[in-house]
């Protein structure tokens, strides 16, 4: 499942713009990257207020199989944390582009996003690994 409303990096985040205008953009992993990690049982994401740099690290989730660390597709400031992720980390896997989003952001530059992979660039990337 690959969400054609999203960009993607070689990481496997995703960022969905939500309000242009306002530049407030979703973030999360995709389902690749889930599938891969098996069962989520533990994430750490940035706060409220705090400032994410484009593929800097910005967290970690933590599995079953591993501990795995997470990086921001774009800059900006972190608005709001999904924190029903605190207490059903499991909404990652059984949904990776909806309630198990990670973080809301105003991003800084809405250029960035000219650098990550569409949808079926993604789809190709994952499917030469």
């Amino acid at each position: 499942m690959i969400s054609d409303v999203c960009k993607y990096t070689q990481e496997h985040e995703w960022v969905k713009v939500e309000n242009i205008e306002s530049a407030e953009a979703l973030i999360g992993i995709t389902d690749y990257a889930q599938d891969q990690l098996g069962d989520i049982v533990y994430l750490e994401l940035p706060k409220s207020g705090s400032v994410v740099k484009q593929l800097d690290k910005m967290g970690e989730v933590e599995s079953v199989k591993a501990v795995s660390d997470l990086f921001s597709p774009i800059s900006g400031n972190v608005i709001e944390s999904n924190t029903e992720l605190n207490d059903h980390p499991e909404l990652v896997n059984e949904d990776p582009f909806g309630q198990g989003w990670l973080i809301r952001v105003t991003m800084s530059s809405v250029n960035e996003l000219d650098g990550l992979m569409s949808a079926s660039d993604y789809q190709s990337y994952i499917d030469g690994l």
